[in-house]
């Protein structure tokens, strides 16, 4: 399929807070630092899972190992299969100042866009050496981030594979170890690409997967690599002025049509994590600009698709997820889908009973709440009024 230009989407999504502002602060809470998961938990499916019902604001504490009691024969879990890349390295330059890589996007074998942290920024032709002994060219920009190409035969993903380091989340303060090559990884991650990981695949083992495919539950895969513009926060109060970044997403004719099939015999699509909800939203947008008499179609392409309270949900019936930082527009992407008070409420709940938070930490099964867009932050509110 053609690769589409769709990194501005549409804005026909989210007209309803035109007129007025939605803050930032609405989102924020209190987390103990104590809270956030350093490393993962020593089983996959053995983390807490906080139940919550999207119709009635009411939670329950599980487990992951759950999962299973709140999923029927003919519901649809739909995954994103993209792998974390060894993205950061470390070099310098020809006058022997330190260079940190954080690569955001492989753009061919031997080019790629990149993150840097110099003491001065390199010039474009600038010649940068990598530890481990390779050499990558600095051939211009594109904003904030550089574009490398390696000198040599070697690939930019083999130079990673060989000296690179999996780019653990800054809020996880500590270096990557040996563990995290398997445990910041999904058990079926395929495509290589992805600078974070779409941690609430990080729960799913081979034998709960076969679990529940026994069960009947079907499953479906797609691709949207991660970029570090997910740990980027948001800056403006008014978060109608944010700007999101764009990331790559691949959803085939057959998962659309596996979506279809599941809504048409009146089953769920459950999102596995935030990344399969931009990828499933991000293609039901683009089945309704271009006038599509099928919910979802096929997309390829990038998406800088950005959800907070207000937003129409068109394919997701239920979410799992991770805890989400304060002020994040993840975290604005569930109050779109559970409703802002209820999310915000089982936040507080997670933190009194001491449930861990981001990448290691536990998650979340929501419901959605077919009310979501009555139940909004106070700003919006107070536009309205």
């Amino acid at each position: 399929m053609e690769r589409l230009n769709f990194v501005k989407m549409l804005k026909w999504h989210q007209i309803l807070f035109e007129d007025f502002k939605l803050l930032r602060s609405d989102f924020t809470f209190d987390l103990p630092k104590e809270l956030i998961a350093f490393y993962p938990s020593e089983k996959r499916s053995a983390c807490r899972m906080l139940y919550l019902n999207g119709d009635n604001g009411c939670y329950e504490d599980q487990h992951f190992y759950d999962l299973e009691n709140y999923l029927e024969k003919g519901d649809l879990l739909v995954f994103n299969d993209t792998r974390v890349i060894p993205a950061r390295m470390y070099g310098s330059k020809s006058t022997g100042g330190r260079v940190e890589f954080l690569i955001e996007r492989i753009l061919s074998a031997h080019s790629a866009l990149t993150h840097l942290k110099s003491s001065k920024s390199p010039k474009e032709g600038a010649i940068l050496k990598i530890d481990g002994g390779y050499e990558v060219k600095v051939t211009g920009r594109e904003g904030e981030l550089f574009l490398i190409e390696t000198n040599g035969s070697k690939s930019i993903l083999d130079i990673l594979n060989e000296v690179g380091h999996i780019p653990l989340p800054p809020y996880i303060e500590r270096e990557d170890e040996a563990l995290d090559r398997e445990r910041y990884q999904t058990v079926y991650s395929k495509v290589p690409g992805a600078v974070a990981a779409p941690t609430a695949g990080l729960h799913f083992d081979n034998k709960q997967l076969e679990s529940l495919r026994e069960k009947g539950i079907n499953m479906a895969f797609v691709t949207l690599h991660v970029g570090a513009g997910t740990f980027q926060p948001v800056r403006e109060d008014d978060i109608l002025k944010h700007t999101m970044h764009k990331e790559f997403v691949n959803l085939s004719k057959e998962v659309a049509d596996l979506v279809i099939a599941t809504h048409k015999n009146g089953h769920k699509v459950v999102a596995v994590g935030t990344t399969a909800v931009r990828s499933l939203e991000s293609a039901a947008a683009y089945a309704m600009k271009n006038n599509s008499q099928d919910e979802i179609t096929p997309f390829v392409g990038d998406t800088s698709i950005f959800i907070y309270p207000g937003y129409t949900y068109r394919i997701v019936d239920a979410l799992i997820t991770n805890f989400h930082l304060p002020e994040s527009t993840l975290i604005m992407l569930v109050s779109a889908f559970a409703g802002y008070k209820n999310t915000m409420q089982a936040y507080m709940h997670a933190v009194k009973e001491q449930y861990k938070f981001f990448s290691y930490g536990d998650c979340m099964f929501i419901t959605k709440n077919p009310k979501a867009q009555e139940d909004l932050p106070p700003s919006a509110k107070s536009n309205m009024s």
